[in-house]
């Protein structure tokens, strides 16, 4: 008869494996299966296109993985781990070859918003600025999970953020600087009037001054890899290449904990119409390249700059996302997330080639081809980027849900941020990670904090199930 475990986790993406290493920590016995042959989840590097090219499938630039209290706590760099730091970590540029910029340097980013809104930005940022530790420690946990370390800048900081990111705007004179605050919001793929797009903005930005925007070098996988090799040192099993159909199929064990969508779970694990409720977002179109030059960007700021946000003004951003999160269609002008890593680690390609990677927002499930809009808007800020493409990679909402069965749609986010989900995922109530099975726990990205290769949802699922244990350990 098989040991009985302390813990079985499901599922290899930052957040299952943040929460092996932290019980493995702990001292408890741990055994990881993943479906893939390979961990990672939504931090992968694969060939999509061509020899020698590699590219991120998914998460590929990591402000709050290298701002992460979980992930700074844990001897990665041991482990292969490390960050690159773009000598700008994002430029958006506008059609007359300008570009507003976010630079490690908050007087920079001021200056290229303009002399209208130099000091609101820099009144903006100013209470947050040498707090990241504090504030993110805070904001990362369950917010009723004990006393904040600061409850004053958290206060602070959730009058502001907690109002949708078009009313942040509107302390701005110009829309450069709307731009850029509704670009970093549109990240959770939401309409700009949604409550807490405030936060999700200002956050963006205060990581891009106080922790940068890296890329792991070698691409994302590396991250996945480091906790792999951290989880095996501390005696953890990783089984890859096994997909998990019903809960009786795994080890027994004390505890389960699910790094996969809600739906998943509760299919696995029995629980029936548990999470009939929760709602899946608007979904993404990416589009990876392996190209013969950089991108041709007309403005210089975009050419230095690791990420790249493609949208003429706030109002075009606006109607990307409503279109897609709200009417239901793809937007006729996409608002494009892009990357452009070999310009920073160029091991990721040939000797002067390059990849770089596009994403537009598209309604959930949606099955057209969202390549010819995606190519005329990087053409807009970058004449004669066609003519360097040597190959790409399309992935519609049915490809990157084949790819990574968490991205139910193609919702990359595990999850829409809208109504009660932006403060209680994956539904109201006091424990996010328990489940109705007292042994079963959820820890993917469909629970708070939400996304990002960041494995605070592992993290702090980690906690509940160690509280839970020690207080039924025989």
């Amino acid at each position: 008869m098989p040991a009985l475990r302390d813990v079985v986790v499901v599922g290899a993406g930052p957040n299952g494996l943040t929460a092996a290493v932290e019980l493995a920590r702990r001292g408890m016995s741990v055994a990881l299966f993943e479906a893939k042959e390979t961990v990672g989840g939504g931090a992968r590097t694969e060939e999509l296109t061509l020899p020698g090219f590699r590219h991120d499938p998914c998460s590929a630039v990591h402000p709050m993985g290298a701002g992460s209290p979980a992930f700074n706590a844990m001897p990665l760099a041991r482990y292969g781990l490390e960050w690159v730091q773009p000598e700008l970590p994002l430029a958006h540029p506008f059609p007359d070859g300008t570009a507003a910029v976010l630079a490690r340097a908050v007087g920079e980013t001021a200056a290229s918003l303009g002399p209208r809104d130099a000091a609101a930005y820099r009144k903006l940022l100013a209470p947050y600025l040498g707090r990241w530790e504090t504030l993110v420690g805070d904001f990362l946990k369950v917010p009723w999970d004990g006393m904040p370390r600061d409850p004053v800048l958290l206060t602070r900081f959730g009058l502001t953020g907690m109002r949708p990111v078009s009313w942040v705007a509107r302390r701005f004179a110009d829309d450069r600087a709307r731009a850029l605050l509704t670009g970093l919001a549109a990240h959770v793929i939401a309409p700009t009037s949604t409550p807490a797009t405030g936060a999700v903005a200002l956050v963006f930005a205060l990581a891009a001054h106080e922790v940068g925007w890296p890329i792991a070098r070698g691409g994302s996988q590396s991250i996945a890899d480091a906790l792999a090799g951290y989880l095996r040192d501390l005696g953890g099993e990783i089984h890859t290449g096994v997909e998990v159909r019903r809960l009786d199929e795994l080890p027994p064990a004390r505890a389960y904990v699910f790094d996969t969508s809600p739906t998943a779970l509760a299919r696995i694990a029995g629980l029936g119409r548990a999470y009939r409720n929760f709602r899946y977002g608007a979904a993404a179109f990416k589009i990876d390249y392996a190209l013969d030059g950089p991108v041709p960007w007309t403005a210089p700021e975009a050419r230095r700059a690791g990420s790249v946000h493609l949208g003429s003004g706030s109002a075009e951003i606006a109607r990307a996302l409503d279109d897609a999160a709200r009417r239901g269609r793809a937007p006729e002008v996409p608002f494009l997330v892009t990357s452009q890593p070999t310009l920073f680690d160029p091991s990721r390609a040939p000797e002067g080639k390059h990849v770089y990677w596009a994403y537009g927002h598209v309604p959930n499930g949606w099955e057209g081809d969202l390549t010819g809009a995606v190519e005329r808007q990087i053409e807009r800020f970058a004449p004669g980027f066609r003519d360097l493409v040597l190959a790409r990679a399309v992935a519609g909402p049915p490809e990157l849900a084949r790819r990574n069965a968490n991205y139910v749609g193609g919702d990359i986010a595990c999850g829409a941020f809208a109504g009660t989900q932006t403060m209680f995922r994956p539904r109201i109530g006091p424990r996010p990670y328990s489940t109705a099975h007292p042994a079963v726990f959820l820890c993917s990205s469909a629970t708070w904090p939400a996304p990002g290769v960041h494995g605070m949802s592992g993290h702090n699922a980690a906690k509940a199930v160690w509280r839970r244990l020690r207080a039924t350990r025989p």
